[in-house]
């Protein structure tokens, strides 16, 4: 791991492998995870490729700026590029899951050759892991009783009047509160489940990643309100992404469920599908061959 300034206030701790020539691809990992959970992909890519995954503003031991203004999604894109810059990285393929899959759709949308914008064609393919689409993603919570039901856990970490569990006992007792009837789920190697804690019982990291979910602008009503979009609501405006991308999709994702990948070939012109049965939410650790496998798949056709 290394320490980079990214010339915006922000430094991240990065796991940087693989030939400083061959194609770039950037992990970012999602809630409430960091660099560590893609322990099963650097093994299997870094002999070809240049692997890059950071800890994110606000995890571990990268930059923490207090409040939610400082996660606003702009701002954790600018982070992506900003990082490429740093380790002299033209172009690369973006990988996200969860959160990091939310910031990977908008680092495509903002870096296809079709965008306008500084970071224009600096983008070749997205690889996106149980991370929904935002225009798909808002419509579904509006409309439908699961989805609704499954992001409920969004109002509990956006509640400031949890903040006094949090600075007690950082992430943990939040998560008690927020999942109290989620019922046994896949869990990671002891050693991962140590650092998780250690992650998890600092305040200051804890507030960092609830602060994503604060800076937010996505709606999540409460279950008893009407399921349609609210009179005064607009459509989620976004670029419609032209270039390769693979969404994989854990079947058995509690938090994320599989209607999210309803419509979204209006969203993406040139997409892979991969449902990867008997796995979760945590899809590239629970289910890791089956990820490689399909990112290989993936990577290795020709693009154009």
């Amino acid at each position: 791991m290394k320490t980079l300034d990214l010339g915006n206030n922000i430094e991240l701790q990065v796991r940087d492998e693989g030939p400083k020539d061959a194609p770039a691809l950037i992990f970012l990992h999602g809630f409430p995870e960091s660099h560590r959970t893609w322990r099963h992909q650097f093994p299997h890519f870094a002999g070809r490729y240049r692997c890059i995954a950071p800890d994110q503003r606000g995890y571990r031991h990268s930059s923490k700026p207090g409040g939610p203004d400082h996660y606003r999604a702009e701002l954790l894109v600018g982070d992506v590029f900003a990082l490429a810059d740093a380790l002299d990285v033209a172009s690369f393929t973006v990988v996200g899951h969860d959160w990091g899959g939310a910031i990977a759709w908008a680092v495509a949308m903002a870096g296809q050759p079709s965008a306008r914008g500084p970071y224009a064609g600096r983008i070749t393919r997205a690889i996106i892991a149980n991370a929904p689409h935002p225009a798909v993603m808002q419509r579904l919570l509006h409309t439908d009783r699961e989805q609704r039901a499954a992001s409920q856990y969004i109002r509990t970490f956006r509640d400031t009047a949890n903040d006094p569990i949090i600075r007690e006992g950082g992430l943990v007792p939040l998560l008690a509160k927020a999942f109290p009837d989620r019922g046994a789920s896949a869990k990671p190697e002891p050693e991962e489940q140590a650092a998780l804690l250690e992650d998890w019982s600092d305040p200051d990291r804890a507030f960092g990643m609830i602060n994503w979910y604060r800076a937010s602008t996505i709606d999540v009503p409460p279950m008893d309100a009407p399921y349609e979009a609210p009179a005064d609501a607009r459509p989620v405006a976004v670029p419609r992404i032209t270039i390769p991308t693979l969404v994989m999709w854990g079947m058995e994702d509690h938090a994320l469920r599989p209607g999210n990948l309803a419509g979204l070939g209006d969203h993406v012109a040139d997409l892979t599908v991969e449902r990867i049965a008997d796995a979760g939410h945590f899809v590239v650790w629970e289910d890791a061959e089956a990820v490689n496998a399909a990112m290989d798949r993936f990577l290795e056709c020709p693009q154009g």
